[in-house]
């Protein structure tokens, strides 16, 4: 279920990728989470890097929620990077997993689609 896929590349290189590959395919980085210096910052200790973008196509947000505006709890769309066992990962909850989750309006299933190719368009630019 999960789309998952490892990389050679630094934590920091493939964020500076994905913020490239997210604006040729449409998206924005809206906001971005750092696990480890935010939980640092608060006394906890965390090993390994780790990062969330949230990433959105305004096109396509538009459009699912104009079909079901209880969709906003499954947006933005998020990609993780995280270190795990001296490797690094890049992946996601596919949208069209996600979105099931909130509506199983059949109108939504094309754009969902459509992000989920992008956002696996942009993780394989990125790794």
């Amino acid at each position: 279920m999960l789309y998952r896929k490892e990389t050679s590349k630094s934590v920091d290189q493939v964020f500076a990728d994905i913020d490239k590959a997210s604006k040729e395919h449409g998206f924005g980085v809206l906001h971005h989470y750092d696990f480890k210096k935010t939980l640092e910052g608060k006394g906890f200790a965390l090993a390994n890097e780790c990062r969330v973008m949230e990433i959105c196509n305004p096109g396509q947000a538009s459009e699912v929620l104009s079909v079901d505006m209880a969709l906003n709890m499954a947006l933005p769309c998020r990609i993780s990077i995280y270190q795990d066992g001296g490797k690094t990962i890049v992946g996601m909850i596919p949208p069209t997993a996600v979105l099931k989750l909130v509506s199983d309006d059949p109108r939504i299933e094309p754009a969902a689609r459509q992000v989920e190719e992008a956002m696996e368009n942009i993780i394989e630019a990125s790794i």
